[in-house]
């Protein structure tokens, strides 16, 4: 079996967040189960603090879905009618902005010291590509330096990484990365965690710690997207 994360990003219809989050915990929820291979279901709320602001945050919440699927291209599509329900039911925008994009992963979640028990408090999530043709410079890069530049963090406390899949959920959508990085955070001081990343990518925190420079395999076409957990 291999793991599969399907990503739906949303935004709920005006007055409908009540409904719609009385609905994944519900009916959703119970018919997700019923998908072959389901393994979880998580739901995620934008937070107000980003790590990069600057960038659009279009979607109010994000929907984790996890899979262990020997046929994907059977499975993954049968999550889109589950999904067409919410839709049915006006409960998201009909306004364009929803996506809903799957990926075959590399590994599961891949943590360092800093993890406690419990779930993740936020995640954060990048739609990242690879400057073509530097496919192995990029993951070594990923892999040996960057995670754990990133995991290693206060506050943050593990990573998994994918790839886009070929099958997707209809309705399909065009996704502007080829990858997807998950990085996990488990905090109350979500403010306090952004300032020393921030800070020790920039080489100025003051715990003497600085991230390397980034791979130039790593191309600068991506985004970054902060979510807190919600259920």
């Amino acid at each position: 079996m291999t793991s599969y994360v399907t990503m739906h990003l949303h935004n709920p219809s005006a007055g409908k967040e009540a409904l719609l989050a009385e609905w994944f915990s519900g009916p959703h929820r119970e018919a997700v189960q019923r998908l072959r291979g389901f393994v979880s279901l998580e739901r995620f709320e934008r937070t107000t603090e980003q790590i990069m602001p600057d960038i659009a945050q279009p979607w109010q919440f994000a929907t984790v879905y996890d899979f262990e699927l020997s046929r994907p291209e059977i499975d993954i599509p049968a999550l889109g009618p589950v999904l067409a329900d919410a839709r049915d039911l006006a409960l998201v925008r009909a306004d364009g902005t929803e996506r809903i994009w799957s990926y075959q992963m590399y590994s599961g979640w891949r943590y360092s010291a800093n993890r406690r028990e419990g779930p993740m408090s936020h995640i954060m999530y990048l739609p990242a590509n690879v400057v073509p043709g530097r496919e192995a410079e990029y993951h070594a890069w990923y892999d040996d330096v960057h995670r754990l530049e990133v995991t290693e963090t206060p506050g943050f406390v593990g990573m998994r990484r994918g790839r886009l899949l070929e099958v997707q959920v209809e309705p399909r959508s065009f996704c502007p990365g080829s990858q997807i990085i998950l990085a996990g955070l488990q905090t109350d001081r979500l403010g306090e965690v952004q300032e020393e990343f921030k800070a020790r990518s920039l080489g100025n925190s003051k715990s003497g710690v600085k991230h390397g420079p980034r791979s130039t395999s790593a191309s600068a076409a991506r985004t970054v997207h902060l979510f807190k957990h919600i259920g």
